[in-house]
């Protein structure tokens, strides 16, 4: 009999439990499709793209303009277990935000094993800080920030919840709990310490009273679902503001499309939670 390593799951249960590429039949197709919609804004926004907020290479962000300087920032923060995929693929979505009269900025950052995690949310917290420092000359409201992000994004965005001028958090398939991630295939490069899982779990950090917006996918692995809905629940529980969804039909990938839809369930939640 195999041993367990974590909720009654064993190695190869764990591991396929987390593995959102493998679980979604057609995820390098719709991925395709997020490069080629994201190329076709990208050429949109040529002057604004990769502006650099540190010294590694993947340090840098692209701005979007709404056209109003007095707009919020929409800022997002895009997935791949902290050691996979770019920015690049994820400006597609900018479209939704932009439509609903946000300025988006689109973040960058360095992977694992070259950063530990520990280094890739100081990243986060010093591109928000640059960004709001340049706000006049990007043209945004420095004071009204919400932070999104998905998958491991999802976890980085709600880790990054205190910095100055964020107002709340739009929080897709994310990640809450590091200990499975610990536990699991995915470890082998970040290489999580004890402490880090501690410090570094939103789910297990200091809860930031600041509204957080938890959605997850009906089609999304069980334990993608299991952590975006534990976390919500332990948050409503200390009566911090925010909600949880459930889109139905959507898996890890497509959900992405209510984001770009500016009609979208996504881009409504996130309409509400920033009053427009």
């Amino acid at each position: 009999m195999s041993e367990l390593v974590y909720r009654g799951f064993t190695q190869a249960e764990l591991d396929a439990g987390y593995d959102n590429t493998n679980a979604v039949a057609d995820s390098a197709i719709q991925l395709k499709g997020f490069d080629l919609r994201s190329d076709a804004l990208a050429r949109r926004f040529a002057s604004s793209l990769d502006m650099t907020y540190d010294v590694h290479p993947r340090n840098k962000f692209d701005f979007f303009s709404c056209g109003n300087r007095k707009a919020p920032l929409f800022v997002f923060i895009h997935g791949g277990y902290w050691q996979m995929r770019c920015k690049e693929t994820f400006r597609f979505l900018a479209q939704g935000p932009l439509a609903n009269g946000f300025n988006v900025a689109n973040i960058g950052y360095t992977l694992a094993p070259e950063m530990p995690l520990t280094g890739i949310v100081y990243e986060i917290r010093l591109a928000i800080k640059v960004l709001r420092s340049r706000a006049d000359e990007l043209g945004f409201d420095a004071d009204r920030i919400y932070v999104s992000g998905w998958s491991a994004g999802g976890h980085l965005c709600t880790s990054v919840l205190d910095e100055t001028g964020v107002q709340g958090a739009l929080a897709i398939s994310g990640i809450y709990d590091l200990e499975p991630i610990s536990k699991s295939y995915l470890n082998k490069k970040l290489q999580l310490t004890a402490e880090e899982i501690l410090r570094l779990s939103p789910a297990r950090a200091p809860l930031v009273r600041k509204p957080v917006i938890v959605v997850s996918g009906s089609k999304e692995l069980p334990e993608l679902r299991r952590q975006s809905l534990e976390f919500a629940a332990l948050r409503a529980a200390e009566r911090i503001p925010g909600s949880y969804s459930l889109l139905d039909g959507h898996d890890h990938f497509s959900i992405l499309t209510e984001l770009e839809n500016p009609n979208g369930a996504l881009s409504r939640l996130l309409n509400i939670m920033a009053g427009k």
